[in-house]
């Protein structure tokens, strides 16, 4: 009854992983393995779905590539804090929200990591969409970090703005959500094995 359906929505994710820049995506290991080795921080932020795979993103940084004996990432999800999501949103609106906690700990060599199906890019009922996540990229570019973006269609805002820009080509938010999904497993487990083979820290 739904086969069709199934083969189409796994064709296109089939052709659609053909289209990665792997460079963007090396790029963007080599980015966090050297905050790994700095011991810098990580930031982590996105809306609606893309939230929850930042979420999930930081966590992993946080637990799943922890090796015994040796030191661990200082990922921080900029999504999970209710309360200060919803204070800087009610006091400073929702453009602050990833800038204003970010600007609590940042120092030169600081990663942000932002996920968005459009980039930064286009408008919804609230005005331009992805403000807060464009406005905290700058912020930690401007301030000496680097940058990562995941996004979809075109790239986006976050084409300019970051130093690995990892675009799935597609003009569909699930599409891109899941492979955002899959690009996140696939730096972590990366990152899992470079840092079980480095040197003692």
């Amino acid at each position: 009854m739904h086969e069709q359906y199934i083969r189409h929505y796994l064709t296109d994710v089939k052709a659609l992983c053909e289209k990665f820049d792997v460079a963007q995506i090396n790029r963007a290991i080599g980015i966090l393995f050297e905050a790994w080795k700095s011991g810098n921080h990580v930031f982590f932020m996105g809306c609606g779905g893309s939230a929850s795979t930042a979420s999930h993103f930081a966590a992993d940084l946080s637990k799943t590539v922890s090796s015994p004996g040796k030191k661990r990432f200082k990922a921080i999800s900029l999504v999970d804090n209710t309360p200060v999501v919803s204070a800087y949103t009610n006091d400073e609106g929702w453009a602050s929200v990833f800038k204003g906690q970010i600007e609590n700990f940042m120092q030169p060599g600081d990663v942000a990591v932002a996920l968005s199906v459009h980039g930064g890019k286009g408008k919804g009922n609230a005005g331009e969409w992805s403000q807060n996540l464009t406005l905290a990229l700058q912020y930690v570019k401007d301030n000496g970090g680097k940058t990562i973006g995941l996004s979809g269609f075109d790239g986006g805002a976050f084409k300019e703005i970051c130093d690995a820009c990892i675009i799935v080509h597609a003009d569909s938010t699930p599409l891109t959500e899941g492979l955002h999904g899959d690009i996140q497993h696939l730096i972590v487990f990366r990152l899992k094995e470079l840092i079980a083979q480095h040197g003692s820290v």
